[in-house]
């Protein structure tokens, strides 16, 4: 049996690289790993279709962060695909029989330890398998509060799910962990990553361009595509932001709590200023969901509301381009 430190967390992908590396010694919060990795983000693709409805994204898109912090901190990873679920869970085997705690991709409706109402066809969701139990597998899944076991056949679906992304079965483990870092340069990388697809990718789909990109189409949700469709898509804007992992009012505080470690990591209270205003934007981003789910339940005139909305949306766009730019300023 693999001793694993399982610590809860709040987003899948910052919360495996948490625990992992802490396992192996080196040690850095889920904030500081979201904020190495350049996790911040905003995307609205309205041709990428998920349930049936367009995109939206609230943080980089999966595996980035992972691979930010790997780079940035010098770690290196087994990373495995396959083509069947029988050469899968054999080699997760051979790995967990030498003792290694194992990364996995899945998807989220194959997994039972889930409450039903929140499995879902999310194939991008990673957790920690650190041992066996008779036949069934022992579980670190880092959105719980405490370890978790799943049976062989669960688990395989889960890795196996179709849609997309598919898994085809990914893991991953450390095969190099420094434990001894400088976390200063890695810091500067992401605060500059950061600020850059926020505010620079020359795509009106992205960062604060997204936002805007967003508040105009959803201005016009009932005539473009009718009462029904448009309770849908703005239903999905608010699963995306406050039930996929942290959501996107959950990701600004995390990153406001990356900012106080580095504030004084790097001794720049200017940070810490920095991390109280972005606190304040993730407010505007719950109030924002708060009042759309009331137009979900028909509390509000659609035709009155959606507009309210969109004006809600162009005020968190200003509210983090302002944020932005005040961060990409300071002298680090």
């Amino acid at each position: 049996m693999i001793q694993f430190d399982h610590v809860q967390t709040a987003h899948c992908e910052s919360g495996v690289i948490s625990n992992m590396f802490r396992h192996y010694g080196l040690s850095i919060s889920e904030p500081m790993a979201f904020g190495i990795g350049a996790g911040i983000f905003f995307g609205h693709l309205p041709f990428v279709k998920v349930n049936g409805v367009p995109g939206t994204t609230y943080r980089i898109w999966p595996g980035a962060i992972f691979q930010r912090v790997c780079s940035r901190l010098g770690v290196k990873m087994q990373s495995q695909k396959f083509s069947a679920p029988a050469k899968a869970m054999e080699a997760l085997d051979t790995v967990l029989a030498k003792g290694i705690p194992v990364g996995v991709l899945s998807s989220v409706y194959y997994l039972p330890y889930f409450p039903p109402a929140y499995r879902f066809h999310f194939n991008a969701h990673n957790l920690v398998i650190y041992g066996k139990n008779g036949a069934n597998y022992q579980v670190s899944d880092p959105i719980m509060d405490t370890v978790t076991e799943i049976d062989p056949q669960s688990l395989a679906e889960a890795r196996f799910a179709k849609g997309f992304p598919e898994p085809r079965g990914k893991m991953y483990y450390p095969v190099k962990v420094p434990k001894d870092v400088s976390l200063e340069k890695p810091v500067r990388q992401g605060i500059a990553q950061a600020c850059h697809y926020m505010l620079k990718v020359p795509v009106p789909m992205f960062g604060v361009k997204g936002i805007r990109f967003l508040a105009k189409r959803m201005r016009h949700y009932p005539e473009k595509v009718g009462d029904r469709r448009s309770v849908l898509y703005l239903g999905n804007v608010i699963r995306m932001q406050e039930e996929i992992g942290t959501g996107g009012a959950g990701f600004r505080f995390m990153y406001a709590a990356f900012l106080q470690e580095a504030a004084m990591l790097l001794s720049k209270p200017e940070l810490g200023v920095l991390s109280k205003e972005l606190t304040g934007i993730g407010d505007l981003w719950r109030n924002f969901a708060f009042q759309a789910g009331r137009v979900c339940k028909s509390r509000a005139a659609d035709d009155v509301s959606y507009r309210e909305l969109s004006e809600m949306l162009l005020q968190c766009a200003a509210a983090e381009e302002g944020f932005f730019k005040r961060l990409a300023n300071v002298k680090l």
